[in-house]
């Protein structure tokens, strides 16, 4: 990490929830499957999956910073929001349960599914063996609004709390990933290569703005990082990024903001809609088990690394180019999408 980044980033109250770096791991036997359609182009993977609390995923990262303010600040209650099968709100639990912290999720049915499969298993059984109270909250309801008024019904009580927005994207999180983008540069230094590309995937937009705003101030520039849009149309999620870019950078006291043209946002591979299954995420899931051995989730990371696999068949690299794919975790919420991948294959 160069001392600008790092020294920035000095300011900011963070509690370490991660062991270290986490690793980086060349996909060779995916190259190979994609054989000539591969255009000889090195894939490798960030292992954000590869983290011990919680069942790991890229939600620590932003944690990390918004706990560190929260324990500083005296806070002891936590309360959070997000789809019933949010990965945030299962790290936020463990997160909580570790350092003492109560914790309360507002869960809102996003995603059109009733059924047993979806609603009782993946992240939320996570959830309440972490100890956090549940709120379940149809899919039309504002859970910020109900998560702020539960805020202040315990105030009232005397507590202290906080409340983290839908996956903690926020410029405060966005340090967690502007820290992982110096993390990332070190780890080049150390495998003697450079990458072409940071791939991710982009729901609330807080990892892709992270990163960019750490590779901008690195001097890399925020259009190293291409994400998949898998939550809402290009429009608002470019819009969003472009924002909390900004504001990270600014957060850093970074001068030079990054326009709309320097966020590279792929709206290919959403499907129909947020947590809903494409043939070509199952496909990829499929795809790297079998072929490496390591799961990937449906919602996020999955879809991502379609759209990865698709620009590579297609041309969008160059032989030797290396590419870096950020495994976001999230692996729980394979559980609760069981039967898409009983149906194929």
């Amino acid at each position: 990490m160069t001392s600008s980044l790092a020294d920035a980033l000095q300011a900011f109250h963070r509690l370490p929830l991660l062991d270290g770096h986490t690793p980086i791991q060349r996909l060779e036997r995916v190259e190979r499957a994609l054989g000539a359609a591969g255009h000889a182009v090195r894939i490798f993977a960030k292992r954000d999956d590869h983290m011990a609390l919680g069942g790991g995923g890229n939600k620590l990262r932003k944690l990390e910073f918004h706990l560190g303010a929260a324990l500083a600040d005296k806070v002891d209650t936590i309360i959070t929001v997000g789809g019933l099968q949010s990965n945030h709100a299962r790290l936020t639990a463990a997160a909580s349960a570790k350092h003492g912290l109560a914790c309360e999720l507002f869960l809102t049915k996003v995603v059109p599914r009733t059924d047993a499969e979806y609603e009782r298993n993946g992240n939320i059984v996570l959830d309440r063996l972490f100890g956090a109270r549940i709120h379940i909250l149809p899919g039309n309801a504002n859970a910020v609004d109900a998560a702020m008024a539960r805020a202040d019904e315990l105030r009232a009580l005397g507590r202290k709390v906080l409340v983290i927005p839908t996956g903690g994207s926020t410029s405060p999180g966005g340090l967690g990933y502007a820290r992982c983008a110096g993390e990332i540069a070190e780890q080049e230094t150390a495998l003697g290569l450079v990458f072409r590309q940071v791939v991710v995937p982009n729901g609330s937009s807080g990892t892709h703005a992270g990163l960019a705003a750490g590779f901008a101030m690195l001097g890399r520039g925020a259009a190293l990082v291409r994400s998949y849009s898998v939550l809402a149309d290009l429009e608002p999620t470019l819009q969003t990024t472009l924002r909390l870019t900004r504001e990270t950078l600014t957060l850093l006291g970074h001068k030079h903001l990054p326009e709309a043209g320097d966020i590279d946002i792929d709206p290919t591979q959403r499907g129909v809609g947020y947590g809903i299954p494409t043939d070509e995420m199952i496909a990829a899931v499929r795809l790297l088990a079998q072929q490496e051995g390591l799961l990937i989730d449906p919602v996020y990371s999955g879809k991502a690394f379609a759209g990865l696999l698709a620009d590579i068949r297609h041309g969008k690299y160059a032989a030797g180019d290396n590419v870096l794919f950020v495994m976001t975790g999230g692996t729980p919420g394979l559980y609760a999408y069981r039967s898409v991948f009983d149906s194929v294959g």
